[in-house]
């Protein structure tokens, strides 16, 4: 029986990818065969990442890219196009997240929030989606949240982005069925990241270890996510396994919003 998990000779995007939920679903898609390549704004932190997992034999490729600039997003892409000739695979991992209620937040932390999930989301889609058509079509995955689903506290301006993107995806699945392109949002938990780390900072968490421990306290499956979690499903979402799906949340998080 064919491996329908084998994404041997397709081109992945991932955007955030060298560093927590995009650096575990990079690696879980080059282990699966796919050649990836990494978008992230921090060339020196790109290209140590891109040398340790090259070096572990996996075929990956970083390039420095900020998701909210258009020229940047398209030079991005223009660069894939020149150097494989197709696109199958686009992950729009990219976040940020700023834990204020609304009436703390500035306008200038509001609009980072929104640029780098929501506008980064649309301009990499813009200029990915051409090339997916040109090579037959593919598999766009927007990263949402539980908390786009259901909401959460001290996060105003990332809740209107993961809520922005649950949507967006539904309207980018109806509008690219045509062009044999399936766009889904995967929704995770909290993950054991860099960005969940920072949150407890920010919201003045003084025993790290108390605070991502408790973040596992209440779901059925009793802890926290791990990059690869997420990756897991990105690979699915990425895959033929999952070819009749579009439109959809899919939701990873140890069961917390169920």
């Amino acid at each position: 029986m064919k491996n329908l998990l084998d994404l041997t000779g397709k081109v992945a995007v991932v955007t955030g990818g060298a560093s927590g939920i995009g650096l575990g679903s990079t690696k879980v898609l080059a282990e699966h065969g796919a050649t990836v390549v990494m978008v992230g704004t921090n060339e020196n932190k790109g290209k140590k990442v891109e040398k340790e997992l090259m070096d572990l034999g996996l075929d990956v490729m970083f390039i420095q890219g900020d998701v909210t600039s258009e020229s940047s997003c398209k030079s991005c892409i223009e660069e894939v196009d020149r150097k494989f000739g197709r696109l199958d695979i686009l992950f729009n991992n990219a976040g940020a997240t700023v834990r204020k209620k609304i009436t703390e937040l500035s306008e200038e932390e509001w609009d980072f929030v929104i640029d780098v999930g929501l506008k980064g989301t649309f301009l990499m889609s813009k200029y990915s989606i051409p090339l997916m058509r040109k090579s037959g079509g593919g598999s766009i995955i927007n990263c949402g949240s539980g908390w786009g689903l259901k909401g959460g506290n001290l996060a105003v301006a990332y809740n209107a982005v993961k809520g922005g993107i649950v949507n967006m995806t539904r309207g980018m699945a109806i509008d690219h069925g045509e062009d044999n392109i399936r766009v889904n949002s995967v929704n995770p938990g909290d993950t054991d990241t860099e960005m969940l780390r920072d949150e407890g900072v920010q919201t003045g968490e003084k025993d790290m270890d108390a605070y991502l421990k408790d973040c596992g306290v209440g779901r059925p499956l009793a802890r926290i996510g791990m990059p690869e979690d997420i990756g897991n499903a990105v690979l699915f979402l990425s895959s033929d396994l999952s070819s009749w799906i579009t439109g959809t949340a899919l939701v990873v998080d140890g069961g917390g919003i169920a």
